[in-house]
């Protein structure tokens, strides 16, 4: 079969991987529309910053209650754009809410003027301020909750926010521009911006733009900071990941692949935090493997509007190519196929469950980031050499470490070079906890304090009193 062209010059397509068909063309905006939404959004910007935080607090709490009340339609309308199931939709809309109703509840605390010991004025502070619009773009992985996990936090704080959403769920993103419009945000302040990836770059640019931020591949993010940089514009990335899934010998095994089997397979394994990499130390290597493969074997494909099912399909054709020419190498580089392996006939884009063993370094399926439901097996001589596997990586979003000893697992979590440690857990998001990466997995912090204090101009304020 041919490589399908998914995003024509004229438009973008959203397209059902369930079944391949068409649901809806958006043709692209002309150089007047984006001129237009530029102009709207920095009117825009500007009433918003001007608007008290406790006004801002009830627009979030508004945008909560839609969300809740439009979950199934908007869950339907994700799992139909990207296949993730409709359970799994739900849920992404539920999680949106709830980060908004988490910063309307503890946003306006820390986004308060912040006071500091004075040393020779009679009073100092830091204030938070809004530093104009932030063009967010988004992948199509998680079409709510990654727009929202930006924007939520950036807006807050008073600025505004341009969406450059992926061209495959663009139904998504005008579906969440219609909730902001209808929950009392100032008309323009969240605008789609539906456009080709040649166009992101005079977007930046432009001296309405202050600043950026994407979610996407390393390629992806290194052209977005390059087009940042060259305006002097502050960017975060978060450009994915390979995270591993240490399992040591004292670790409860059947706990460990009960969670490893959701850490890779939700979302049909396209997750930026899922585990990809399982790396086993020696003694429990091959209890693990056989569970796992046993597991594996009853996470099975299918429509992902039915209830039942626990995977759905690819997003897209292309994608689904990459992940089997990415296990298609590992195997001709020595990896052992036990599961898997191969698209599912029949229409759509499926992939079965898959499980690779003997996985090294210099293999794909350890060097690469592999967005598909695929486990890599590998094993470790002992701890520290787990600890070096994992580190062996380009990347270093967050990693999964499993043990019965929480205080060695502590120590060892310590020197994974990652952006986040699940000890005993898989890798999630919270509102109050900070997402983000070192090394090829991005820069800068979304959620928590950390985020909500990234696109702001930290203002140093000292006073003398005149008497």
């Amino acid at each position: 079969m041919k490589h399908q062209k998914i995003e024509p010059a004229a438009a973008a397509i959203s397209r059902n991987p369930a079944t391949g068909a068409v649901l809806a063309t958006y043709p692209f905006m002309t150089p007047a529309d984006v001129e237009q939404t530029l102009a709207r959004n920095a009117l825009a910007a500007k009433l918003w910053r001007e608007t008290p935080m406790a006004e801002r607090v009830k627009c979030y709490q508004r945008l909560a209650v839609t969300l809740r009340e439009t979950s199934e339609v908007l869950a339907i309308r994700a799992t139909s754009e990207m296949g993730k199931t409709i359970k799994e939709a739900r849920a992404e809309v539920e999680k949106c809410a709830t980060l908004l109703n988490w910063l309307a509840a503890r946003g306006p605390a820390i986004l308060a003027d912040e006071p500091v010991e004075s040393d020779g004025f009679d009073r100092i502070h830091v204030s938070f301020l809004p530093i104009g619009t932030v063009l967010g773009v988004m992948p199509w992985n998680f079409p709510f909750w990654q727009v929202m996990r930006a924007a939520g936090p950036i807006m807050l704080s008073g600025n505004g926010f341009l969406l450059k959403h992926a061209s495959n769920v663009m139904g998504c993103a005008f579906a969440l521009q219609a909730a902001y419009e209808s929950s009392g945000f100032p008309n323009g302040l969240f605008a789609n911006l539906n456009v080709r990836t040649d166009v992101v770059a005079n977007v930046i640019r432009d001296p309405r733009v202050s600043a950026v931020t994407v979610t996407g591949s390393k390629r992806a993010g290194a052209a977005v900071a390059s087009a940042a940089g060259s305006a002097l514009k502050k960017s975060l990335l978060e450009l994915g990941g390979a995270d591993s899934f240490i399992v040591l010998a004292d670790a409860d095994i059947d706990k460990a692949v009960a969670a490893g089997i959701l850490a890779r397979f939700q979302n049909a394994g396209q997750v930026c935090l899922a585990a990809k990499r399982f790396i086993l130390e020696k003694p429990i290597a091959d209890e693990f493997v056989e569970k796992y493969v046993s597991a594996a074997t009853k996470v099975k494909a299918g429509d992902p509007l039915d209830e039942a099912t626990m995977i759905g399909p690819i997003a897209r054709y292309d994608l689904r190519e990459g992940v089997h020419d990415q296990v298609q190498r590992s195997i001709a580089s020595g990896a052992k196929l036990l599961l898997g392996g191969k698209d599912i006939d029949g229409p759509g884009f499926f992939y079965e469950a898959t499980v690779l063993a003997d996985v090294r370094p210099g293999m794909a399926a350890f060097d690469e980031e592999i967005f598909g439901p695929v486990a890599a097996m590998t094993i470790a001589d002992d701890a520290d050499h787990a600890i070096e596997l994992a580190n062996t990586s380009e990347y270093g979003l967050s990693g999964n470490l499993w043990s019965a000893n929480t205080d060695k697992a502590n120590e060892m979590a310590g020197r994974l070079q990652t952006g986040g440690v699940f000890i005993n857990g898989f890798s999630a998001s919270n509102p109050k906890i900070p997402v983000g990466g070192v090394k090829n997995s991005g820069y800068g912090r979304e959620l928590s304090h950390f985020g909500l204090r990234e696109f702001v101009n930290a203002q140093g304020v000292w006073i003398k009193e005149t008497r």
